[in-house]
């Protein structure tokens, strides 16, 4: 399980915005990519202890089940201060008093389930794979 990870840590009242902002680099991975796919904002009571909020991103994948479905490519979490709190990570306000930061993560590319998913939405029928157009000069070729 190979993956490229965002982390975060930020003030209390920065961690919803940069939680987008963190959900909007996983997007424009997978809008750069020409990926089909879809955002879940996964409801509290599916949420791990740590998590406040979680959004998970998940492509479509036309061999999943028998007629396709989507699956989780990568997420994002704001976990608040949950973990800030065990690691006991602070910050010193202008008053001089001290608060917990923030944690956020999430995973830019996770190298099992991009590939795949890249595989299913662009292979044709003769089987080859045409390669997305922003990956083209790094594979030197524009099908596989």
């Amino acid at each position: 399980f190979t993956k490229l990870e965002l982390f975060a840590f930020c003030k209390p009242e920065e961690s919803a915005a940069l939680h987008e902002t963190l959900l909007n680099i996983e997007k424009n991975i997978c809008d750069d990519l020409q990926l089909a796919y879809r955002v879940i904002d996964i409801p509290s009571g599916d949420l791990g202890g740590p998590a406040y909020r979680k959004y998970d991103v998940e492509a479509w994948m036309p061999g999943k089940g028998e007629k396709g479905d989507y699956g989780e490519i990568t997420s994002t979490s704001n976990c608040t201060d949950y973990q800030a709190r065990r690691l006991n990570i602070r910050y010193k306000k202008e008053d001089g008093s001290t608060e917990y930061v923030h944690t956020l993560n999430g995973t830019a590319v996770v190298l099992s389930r991009f590939p795949l998913s890249l595989v299913e939405q662009f292979q044709r029928e003769d089987g080859s794979i045409a390669v997305p157009p922003v990956l083209i000069p790094y594979m030197g070729t524009d099908t596989l």
